[in-house]
């Protein structure tokens, strides 16, 4: 068998037109903007390239988007004084701080210093919790792009049995959780997970977040099992220069899966879709207004 693909790309438009058309309401019907607010320290490559699809993005949307670059060197009550301004700003409703920080910066500090109800990462120790909990949270928003992937190939994912491979803060422990709330049967796998095979081989929905390109090879894969890779990692063509791959070997496993997403434009596209999907929840959420359905868990 073939797998289905799972069209990121596409995926995201929609996410992201579903998101331009929410946000003309609240500003039609109720004169409200959302508005995002992105902060960087320092001079990161890849995180500047992030920085500015962000922000574009969020414009293409109809958002108001608020750029905050500062200097490597900035201290930690400086970046700690910007945060607090942000969320006193009625103008704005999500507040993002691009990680990595500086070595200087404790980041777990500065991300718990983010009022919770504007952490559009989803981040913050008060949403984590509230998150485990079955409570209304703001989602990380990797979890929840691939939560929308799944919820529209399957419908409902009520009784399936999904393994998470990788048990990061980011990822792996949020996505658990949302699975979770959807009524699947859920198993966390890691490195120190024995007969790994095995337990992956169950799997209705398998979710790769491990970051170690191709680790997972298709006869781990259960017939028609849908899998969801996470991983972006860069490895040497023998031709020459590189190449993207996941986290799953993607010949052998759409081989036998009943559906997979690619690496890339499959689960990334969905990351910065989510984030503006989560800025507007936080601005309906902020001023008391119906939240549009299907953006959010």
């Amino acid at each position: 068998m073939s797998a289905d693909v799972i069209d990121g790309k596409e995926f995201s438009l929609r996410v992201r037109n579903k998101v331009a058309e929410g946000v003309a309401k609240l500003k039609k019907d109720y004169g409200i903007k959302p508005g995002l607010a992105v902060v960087l320290v320092g001079e990161d490559p890849a995180s500047q390239v992030y920085v500015r699809s962000k922000g574009k993005q969020t414009v293409e949307a109809g958002m108001n988007s608020y750029e905050h670059k500062l200097d490597a060197s900035t201290s930690e009550s400086d970046l700690l004084k910007l945060i607090s301004k942000l969320n006193e700003d009625p103008d704005v409703h999500g507040i993002l701080v691009q990680l990595p920080l500086p070595s200087h910066l404790n980041e777990d500090l500065v991300i718990n210093s983010i009022a919770p109800q504007k952490d559009v990462d989803g981040f913050h120790i008060s949403n984590v919790g509230m998150l485990g909990t079955g409570q209304k949270s703001m989602v990380p928003c990797t979890p929840l792009g691939c939560l929308m992937m799944l919820r529209d190939y399957h419908g409902s994912l009520s009784g399936l049995d999904a393994v998470v491979i990788g048990r990061s803060n980011i990822v792996g422990k949020p996505m658990a959780h949302l699975l979770l709330r959807d009524s699947c049967t859920v198993t966390i796998a890691h490195s120190r997970t024995k007969d790994l095979k095995d337990v992956v081989k169950r799997a209705d929905i398998v979710v790769a977040a491990v970051g170690r390109a191709e680790m997972v090879p298709g006869d781990w894969i259960k017939e028609g099992a849908t899998v969801i890779d996470v991983g972006i990692n860069r490895i040497d063509k023998p031709e020459g220069g590189t190449r993207l791959v996941g986290d799953v070997d993607y010949d052998s496993c759409s081989a036998v899966a009943g559906a997979i997403t690619p690496v890339p434009g499959g689960v990334g596209p969905m990351t910065i879709a989510c984030l503006l999907a989560n800025t507007l929840t936080a601005a309906c959420r902020a001023n008391n207004v119906e939240e549009p359905v299907g953006l959010t868990a």
